[in-house]
């Protein structure tokens, strides 16, 4: 007898179950992200924020609070309110801290890397031309079960080829379409993901614990994340989509190097701005994390 279930089971499992993942571990043990790399990227938030006159920021998935802690340095006045089922971290007691999304925001509602931990079905063409559900057992062996219908699949990652594989976006759009509807302000989703014309032929399940890539398994012991079909998000939320090098240029983040001859009038200065700029430059690059989407929705009504 088989103790194989659909990955969307075992994934939720997996992250936030009792045992899981997200409850007993912070992923700044386990991967870098923008967030937890460099200042940068929160001082482009804070830029954001102040731009468009945002007081609050409510961060969804917010791992060890790393996000909230470099704003409430950069701009104390900011109200800041973590949403993690982890316990709270060692922050600034102004920071605010709890494990359900606020009914309402009335400010920034930012979700950096959340969508891609959502857990949603994975699927597969079989040899016959039928897409069938997907299920795994707790040591990552995989099996294909039943037949699988969706017009989720259907119009937004269509398979034709045996052996390709999806995993099916419908959770991701509901979540974020709930955490938006809850904003009266800015929701921002950032994450890593592919459009309609650039769907990775297998999937692209993948697992990661203690800094590198591991075999995808759901016990509990390691990330399980999945590309985020982001048209689909855009499309159900109105967001519009842009990549996290424009957003961030935007947001005036510049990784040009610092004039030469900075080095020898202030050397002490020219190797904090060398530094500063190498970050920026990570944030914004091609291959990595400026290939990222911004998805941005302003609920706020037009005066």
């Amino acid at each position: 007898m088989t103790s194989a279930v659909p990955w969307r089971d075992a994934w939720k499992h997996a992250l936030y179950g009792p045992d899981g993942f997200f409850r007993r571990d912070r992923p700044a043990n386990h991967f870098r992200t923008s967030v937890t790399a460099s200042t940068v990227f929160a001082e482009a938030i804070a830029r954001l924020c102040a731009q468009e006159g945002l007081g609050h920021v409510v961060d969804v998935g917010a791992g060890g609070g790393e996000l909230l802690a470099v704003l409430h340095g950069i701009d104390p006045s900011l109200r800041l309110t973590g949403v993690e089922l982890a316990p709270r971290p060692h922050l600034p007691a102004a920071v605010g801290w709890t494990d359900e999304l606020p009914e309402t925001v009335e400010g920034l509602l930012i979700a950096h890397e959340w969508l891609d931990n959502v857990p949603c079905d994975v699927v597969e063409l079989d040899d016959e031309g039928v897409v069938r559900l997907v299920e795994v057992e707790p040591d990552g062996t995989q099996h294909l079960g039943d037949p699988y219908v969706s017009d989720w699949l259907d119009r937004w990652w269509p398979l034709t080829e045996p052996g390709a594989r999806a995993e099916v976006g419908q959770p991701r759009d509901d979540a974020w379409a709930d955490a938006v509807g809850r904003v009266r302000g800015l929701a921002l989703a950032v994450d890593y993901g592919h459009t309609l014309d650039a769907r990775p032929p297998y999937g692209t399940l993948t697992s990661y614990a203690e800094g590198r890539e591991v075999d995808v398994a759901p016990d509990g012991r390691r990330d399980v994340t999945a590309h985020v079909a982001v048209d689909a998000v855009a499309e159900r939320t109105g967001a519009t989509l842009q990549r996290q090098r424009d957003a961030l240029a935007a947001l005036g983040v510049d990784g040009t190097r610092p004039p030469l001859d900075l080095a020898t009038s202030d050397p002490s200065g020219y190797v904090a701005a060398l530094a500063r700029a190498g970050e920026a430059a990570e944030l914004r690059a091609r291959g990595g994390w400026g290939d990222f989407w911004w998805l941005t929705t302003d609920t706020r009504v037009p005066d």
